[in-house]
């Protein structure tokens, strides 16, 4: 067994009410067919949903995927100890509030608000439906995991690099000399986790990648995960030529676009969507690492992040070093920002990153456009200043906090205080599992104009759809505000399937970042399959430029 490796349970068929029936499945390594394992008397009938195993555990999840553990978690009289910083006051640094990690879940709770009392702009919601969204979740994770859940890993990217029950990970530390200490392999793991979850957006429906070690092929996240270790284990990421296992300044200085078209596999057929944005965010990462040596070293790489939190001042030196988790992001939101596209929201001359205007959050009142005509007739209260109207998400940048605490965690020994700030992934798995289950229904006219811009889409590229579904870009009004509340819906989730599996669970209960992994990212993916079987997509489709989902 590997360094992060559990072994598998035996996977149960059970149904929407998480009944259990008869019967095991197999584990496959395999997923060249992401086929749906769901049943189903019809496809509007949510509440008749059943979840079957079909010779495998998960359809197009990750089947069979290696524990990673994150234990021992810190004892409530060590949290007490540790203080964490306050963000900003946004009166006083807007741009430093919207950058901070606790303005997520603060900023998106206004539009969670509306949605509960059915005012959104873009989408119905209907709160008689979340209650089958926690049984099918809760059917998902009994189905996958026993009571009581203490091995289901905390969501991140490592999971995806062990698709087919493969431990990838462990397999290429192995590969290290015994003169690789236990700090290095970790550096190593977190150049390569970092550039696989930047290139983690998504990859399109055509895209397939085939796997030199096996022979497979892989598709959507975990193809991806497995396009960039191998590109990482052949070195085109780096520029030194006495290790060819790390990412640095130098090496992602000389990456073209067509060496990461080699690498990822994309051709005609089978290209990746926003081949051109991933291979740009790489190239500006090079600028960013060599801007940052305090964070980076002088040779530009994001291992090195690792020697920066162990020395900052606010970490506790102990058998168990205790990082302020703010610290680690303040290194991702501040050395990393310039990798961001110029063309993102900015406020006082900063860019912002993954934070976007929308229409459900306070908005300035605009002049009146002829004296004594006010366009806000109806409107009360005080004008809200300009920060006020953007939503923060900063997705990949909590993709990437969950994934790099992983290796940390795992090699070093480093426990993370602060790790509640971080929310549920606003993405479109997590957010299209409340539309496919009925919680949220986008409205007549958003419809009505996402089928045309699918149409548009499709007739611009010449490629014939196959599956219909509204397509939106990343900027839209009804994009932002779908992430807004998938933010809120997960936290209520949290709750109410903690409540539902509160027998079964013996006094403890799931961690978002669990309820991430075993429930509703991979719930949103299978219900797709079930609802979309030929693409398998979302029911809300994002013209993506490879930088944001």
């Amino acid at each position: 067994m590997g360094l992060f490796s559990r072994k598998p349970k035996t996977p149960k068929p059970v149904n929407s009410n998480g009944s259990s029936g008869g019967g095991a499945g197999n584990d496959s390594a395999s997923v060249n067919s992401e086929g749906s394992n769901f049943r189903s008397s019809s496809h509007t009938g949510h509440s008749r949903i059943q979840i079957h195993n079909a010779n495998r555990t998960s359809a197009g999840s990750v089947p069979q995927t290696p524990l990673t553990p994150m234990t021992p978690h810190l004892s409530a009289q060590a949290m007490s100890r540790v203080n964490l910083p306050k963000p900003p006051d946004p009166s006083l640094d807007a741009a430093g509030y919207l950058k901070s990690l606790g303005s997520v879940r603060e900023r998106s709770k206004i539009v969670t608000d509306k949605a509960l009392r059915n005012g959104l702009a873009h989408f119905d919601v209907d709160m008689d439906k979340f209650p089958d969204v926690v049984t099918f979740v809760c059917g998902i994770i009994k189905r996958d995991f026993d009571p009581p859940f203490l091995s289901i890993p905390p969501h991140g990217r490592y999971q995806h690099f062990c698709v087919g029950g493969r431990d990838r990970v462990a397999n290429l530390l192995a590969t290290f000399p015994d003169t690789v200490d236990s700090t290095e392999k970790c550096r190593r793991l977190i150049d390569l986790f970092l550039v696989s979850v930047l290139l983690d957006a998504g990859a399109g429906t055509s895209w397939s990648f085939k796997s030199a070690e096996n022979g497979r092929v892989y598709r959507r996240s975990e193809g991806l995960a497995i396009a960039s270790l191998e590109m990482f284990k052949a070195g085109l990421f780096s520029g030194n030529p006495g290790n060819k296992f790390q990412v640095d300044k130098d090496g992602l200085q000389k990456l073209e676009v067509e060496q990461l078209a080699k690498g990822m596999q994309s051709r005609p057929g089978s290209e990746i969507a926003g081949l051109e944005g991933r291979a740009q965010l790489l190239i500006r990462l090079s600028s960013a690492l060599a801007d940052k040596p305090e964070f980076f070293g002088d040779d530009g790489r994001p291992g090195n992040m690792i020697d920066y939190l162990l020395a900052h001042p606010t970490t506790q030196a102990s058998s168990t070093p205790i990082v302020v988790l703010p610290t680690l992001w303040n290194v991702l939101m501040s050395g990393l920002g310039p990798i961001w596209p110029p063309s993102r929201t900015a406020i006082d001359g900063v860019s912002l990153g993954d934070a976007w205007p929308c229409s459900s959050m306070p908005q300035q009142a605009q002049p009146p456009t002829s004296p004594g005509f006010s366009p806000f007739p109806n409107s009360s209260g005080p004008s809200a200043a300009a920060w006020e109207a953007i939503l923060p998400f900063h997705k990949l940048t909590q993709w990437l906090t969950y994934s790099l605490m992983q290796p940390m965690t795992n090699l070093l020994r480093i426990q993370f205080a602060g790790t509640e700030l971080l929310t549920g992934l606003p993405e479109y798995r997590n957010g299209g599992l409340f539309i496919d289950l009925g919680v949220l229904t986008l409205k007549p006219d958003d419809l009505e104009r996402g089928l045309q811009n699918y149409n548009d889409h499709y007739q611009r590229s010449g490629i014939k759809g196959v599956e219909v579904a509204p397509m939106f870009e990343p900027s839209d009004d009804v994009i932002v505000e779908w992430r807004g509340v998938t933010v809120g819906f997960l936290d209520q989730l949290l709750v109410e399937v903690n409540q539902a599996l509160k027998k079964e669970l013996h006094g403890g209960e799931l961690t978002l970042a669990q309820l991430l992994e075993a429930g509703s990212w991979k719930g949103g993916r299978e219900i797709a399959e079930l609802n979309r079987p030929n693409t398998k997509e979302p029911p809300i489709l994002i013209d993506s430029d490879g930088t944001v989902f």
